[in-house]
């Protein structure tokens, strides 16, 4: 394993730092003055439009996406980059168009999606004019098990009937939200793995009705396009809208949560490495008991084990990134499932501490750090909870010893 940076990766890296210096820093406190002032609390807040053509005009745009439809560049090569702009999670992935749902939703269409299809939706996806949801959450059943969704999907001659009701559906509050990727079973007699499909879903279809915004922590995510609890009654879309074939809808959401699992591990270290960055400088600022906070041992403490949790976290990351490059997705199952564990809570670890070194400036708006920790604790929910992920692993690692069949 090599995971020094080539020369493009580099030459990115120093283009993406710069950017965040001249652009996203500078617009954070502008956004959050454009949040504050909106009428909808829903809406990205001007500004970012006004990044998005930056980034793109500087060549800074669909890093996240490999192949003939995105930058062309590796999971390696990504990893460096993501984290950068985990620094600023509000801006800097939706600036360079690699912000979930999206990214997520570009990966099914480019991997699963028809010519078709491409064309109507990918292709102004990929070019930033649009945003579009995943819809596979359900309040009334535990999502965490994807088999147990209740939403249907029926075959009516040339159209799909969905109904069903679905929650945190994550970009759907966003008005300029066009495209629902919908997933819900077509089959519920077929085995349980190919009972489920997914299906395109224009977000003005009749019989689509946004109940309400979701908060987060009380964050609406309205610079993410919030989310929001949705209800599909009667809802009709051209039986073309599938995407794939029947059945294939379970397959589909593990394809597409592999990649958006590591996405979000690798601006978690980024924003570990801003809330280290800020505890250092508040400590070194600020004094207590006639010396600086810094100087105070627990202080010490929380920094060095922050420092050594976040190369931990980065080095396997890296690990995850290559394994899926060289090996597939699939070959590298148990490093998905080992950063999804440990990066969000260990990061929520650090965040908090840097929270508890800023006082009560720590909870305020005054700082990103409240609002970087409501982020690392919900991705120990966000793409299957931490106890999914420990079960799965586990079976993994004991199915090495257990006794060949028939033994």
């Amino acid at each position: 394993m090599d995971f020094a940076l080539d020369a493009r990766t580099e030459e990115l890296r120093q283009r993406l730092l710069e950017f965040m210096d001249s652009h996203i820093y500078p617009a954070e406190p502008v956004a959050e003055r454009q949040l504050a002032e909106a009428d909808d609390p829903w809406s990205p807040p001007p500004v970012l439009e006004d990044l998005k053509a930056e980034a793109r005009r500087r060549g800074l745009w669909n890093f996240f996406l490999p192949g003939e439809h995105g930058a062309g560049l590796t999971n390696l090569q990504y990893a460096p980059l993501a984290e950068i702009t985990g620094r600023s999670p509000r801006l800097a992935p939706p600036a360079l168009n690699c912000a979930a749902p999206d990214t997520g939703n570009m990966e099914v269409l480019a991997m699963f999606g028809n010519e078709r299809q491409q064309k109507e939706w990918l292709e102004p996806l990929l070019r930033g004019e649009i945003r579009s949801a995943f819809a596979m959450t359900e309040p009334d059943v535990a999502s965490s098990d994807a088999t147990n969704i209740g939403t249907r999907i029926v075959r009516d001659g040339d159209q799909y009937v969905i109904n069903g009701r679905k929650w945190y559906i994550s970009g759907a509050m966003n008005p300029n939200c066009k495209i629902l990727i919908v997933m819900g079973k077509t089959d519920p007699s077929a085995a349980t793995h190919r009972q489920q499909s997914m299906v395109l879903v224009p977000r003005d279809t009749p019989g689509v009705n946004i109940r309400r915004g979701m908060h987060v922590f009380g964050y609406t995510d309205g610079d993410h396009g919030g989310h929001a609890e949705i209800e599909f009654t009667d809802v009709r879309v051209p039986a073309e809208n599938l995407i794939a074939e029947e059945g294939s809808g379970f397959a589909i959401a593990q394809a597409r949560l592999g990649p958006g699992r590591i996405h979000h591990c690798m601006r978690l270290i980024g924003m570990a490495e801003r809330a280290l960055e800020l505890m250092c400088r508040r400590t070194l600022a600020r004094t207590t008991f006639g010396r600086p906070i810094a100087e105070h041992g627990v202080v010490q403490d929380w920094i060095a084990e922050a420092r050594v949790k976040i190369e931990q976290l980065r080095l396997l990351v890296l690990k995850t990134a290559w394994l899926m490059d060289t090996v597939g997705n699939q070959g590298a199952h148990t490093e998905i499932q080992a950063i999804k564990i440990a990066t969000p809570r260990t990061v929520e670890w650090i965040i908090d501490k840097a929270i508890q070194a800023h006082g009560g400036g720590g909870v305020s708006q005054d700082f990103p750090l409240a609002e970087l920790w409501a982020a690392a604790r919900t991705l120990r929910l966000a793409d299957g909870p931490d106890e999914v992920h420990k079960r799965s692993l586990a079976r993994r690692e004991l199915k090495q010893y257990l006794p060949p069949k028939g033994a």
